[in-house]
């Protein structure tokens, strides 16, 4: 997770205090503070439009929502990535399963690369039955960047959607929904949105947007700001993506906490974190080369997130424990140590990084 600001720390303690005297909480509560959630994301997003970005409580609620209004049936595919999270894998199988598609999982080559070539591969296995690439932005476990712009081209083609799920670069790493196109991005507010847990944005599409939502919530009606009139029901939903919003989305500590967090990312600028991390990092990768780890080239190493390949035979225990030593903070994810650098860090930590690995590895 990233850490929460104080600023979002204080916006999420102010809103929940308000709970205390509910009497002052007006029907405006329940929608200003959402909507400039929406507008903050949709600036840094590029988005042209704040009202296409539904608040959705995870990944995987968003993805079973996309899933459930993307055509699927016998002949037909979705793509998705070896070892992908499971919040944008569990949504398609279950689809594939009831309507009878297929799921393709792609891994990188076999040839010790990673990031070079693994693109190539995604392009072969997108063919006319596919309905549906879904893919990180880069991958979870080490931070593998794949040329999205070909993937989005080869998609186009062939009519397929492109769902992206952006957890891992967004707001750390520049991402315009408006340059690249794809029919949806989903991004937990955790990471590098820097917000609190069980809160997500999800940005529609055109092929989206006007699609059923997972469940049928109150507030997802047009008209539904007019508290006294909530009985006349209607079946028409809000403009845009509020009919996706998960119910209950009126979260008074969440959603000023996570709003609070992204205008502070927005200040920084995701291009500048990507650049202070890159170059807090430049001085790094020779010594771990020198000490056997594999490291992947710059082309396809996100600056903020990537993973380091240990030496075979390593002792996993003993790099852990030289790690703990050093007081560096690092996530295990599959055979990568994955290593998440932000503008919360500095030399000093860089350095104690390489000489944990060193007195672990030399």
């Amino acid at each position: 997770m990233g850490p929460l600001p104080r600023a979002g720390e204080e916006a999420g303690i102010k809103g929940l205090r308000a709970k205390r005297f509910p009497q002052a909480i007006s029907p405006e509560d329940f929608f200003r503070p959402a909507d400039e959630l929406r507008a903050r994301f949709a600036r840094l997003v590029g988005a042209p439009r704040p009202e296409d970005v539904a608040t959705v409580p995870a990944v995987s609620y968003a993805v079973s929502t996309i899933a459930r209004n993307t055509p699927i049936g016998p002949g037909r595919n979705v793509v998705v990535l070896h070892e992908q999270f499971p919040g944008n894998l569990y949504p398609w199988r279950r689809v594939a399963a009831d309507k009878g598609g297929e799921v393709r999982v792609v891994g990188p080559p076999g040839d010790g690369r990673r990031g070079d070539g693994w693109t190539e591969r995604i392009l072969d296995r997108i063919d006319a039955g596919t309905a549906a690439v879904a893919m990180g932005t880069v991958h979870w476990t080490d931070g593998t960047r794949f040329d999205l712009e070909a993937v989005r081209e080869r998609s186009r083609d062939v009519g397929a959607a492109l769902i992206l799920d952006g957890t891992q670069s967004v707001g750390a790493a520049p991402l315009d929904v408006s340059a690249l196109a794809p029919d949806a991005l989903v991004v937990a507010g955790y990471k590098w949105l820097l917000g609190p847990y069980s809160l997500s944005l999800a940005w529609f599409g055109e092929r989206y947007i006007d699609g059923a939502p997972l469940e049928e919530t109150w507030i997802g009606r047009r008209g539904s700001e007019n508290f006294a009139g909530l009985v006349e029901y209607v079946d028409e939903y809000q403009p845009g993506a509020a009919r996706f919003d998960v119910g209950q989305r009126s979260n008074f500590a969440l959603i000023p906490a996570l709003s609070a967090s992204l205008a502070l990312v927005l200040e920084w600028g995701p291009a500048r974190v990507s650049a202070y991390c890159a170059d807090l990092t430049r001085e790094l990768f020779p010594r771990l080369r020198a000490i056997g780890v594999r490291v992947e080239d710059d082309r396809w190493r996100s600056a903020h997130l990537f993973g380091l390949g240990l030496p075979a035979g390593t002792d996993a225990e003993r790099v852990k424990a030289s790690l703990d030593r050093h007081r560096v903070g690092v996530s295990f994810r599959g055979a990568s140590v994955r290593i998440s650098p932000n503008v919360y860090n500095d030399g000093r930590d860089v350095e104690a990084l390489a000489t944990a690995l060193e007195e672990a590895l030399g």
